[in-house]
């Protein structure tokens, strides 16, 4: 077990790096992470790597005490208990209403037509909150494979998706129409152990933060 005594949730993919440097720089050897990409449960580093979408599900359980998520998934999955302690400042990206370059905005020609928009996206529950909030009518289309591609075919008329960089929009001849939110990596934490190993967790919080940039 690591020097904080706690099991710390962290994601794989593009968050996987910059977690595990930021962990390294308060004295967490993530070592055997590094060389090992099929291993999913590391007990001495008391470190457990899976997908982004699972970090809030493991710590709201309890088989992880603290995890590291983006913004983007507390956002969908705003149900869960757990306590968000930092932003963490990386990762960053935007969530994004975008569709067809050249095609007319989609949400104005809604409004046209006096029709509904349909939309393809992994975020049913923040694109469903966003279009509600603003007073649009679309119907969801949950895709959960390369949303690029359902605009292209007629499936629907835009996307609701997740952008770094905006390069695979634009290499799939998409253009970006609106801004619905923008994330960074969260630490959040499973409120038993906020309370039962506040003391460890709030080292490791404070520990963390000068390593984030901007911080």
């Amino acid at each position: 077990m690591n020097r904080y005594g706690l099991r710390i949730a962290v994601p794989r993919g593009t968050m996987l790096g910059d977690a595990l440097d930021h962990l390294d720089r308060v004295g967490i050897d993530t070592s055997e992470v590094r060389s090992n990409d099929r291993k999913l449960l590391f007990e001495d580093a008391g470190i457990v790597t899976m997908r982004p979408s699972d970090v809030a599900t493991y710590v709201e359980a309890g088989a992880a005490d603290v995890g590291i998520t983006g913004k983007d998934v507390l956002m969908e999955q705003r149900g869960r208990d757990v306590v968000e302690l930092a932003d963490l400042g990386f990762g960053p990206c935007r969530i994004v209403l975008a569709s067809v370059a050249g095609d007319p905005d989609p949400a104005v020609e809604a409004l046209r037509r006096l029709g509904i928009m349909r939309v393809a996206t992994k975020y049913t529950g923040i694109a469903g909150r966003f279009f509600e909030e603003t007073g649009r009518q679309v119907e969801l289309v949950k895709v959960n494979g390369s949303v690029e591609l359902a605009p292209l075919t007629g499936l629907v008329d835009a996307i609701v998706d997740l952008t770094a960089t905006g390069t695979t929009l634009r290499e799939n001849g998409l253009v970006e129409r609106e801004e619905i939110a923008f994330s960074t990596a969260r630490l959040i934490v499973n409120p038993a152990a906020h309370r039962l190993k506040a003391a460890a967790v709030d080292e490791l919080r404070r520990a963390l933060l000068p390593a984030a940039p901007g911080a």
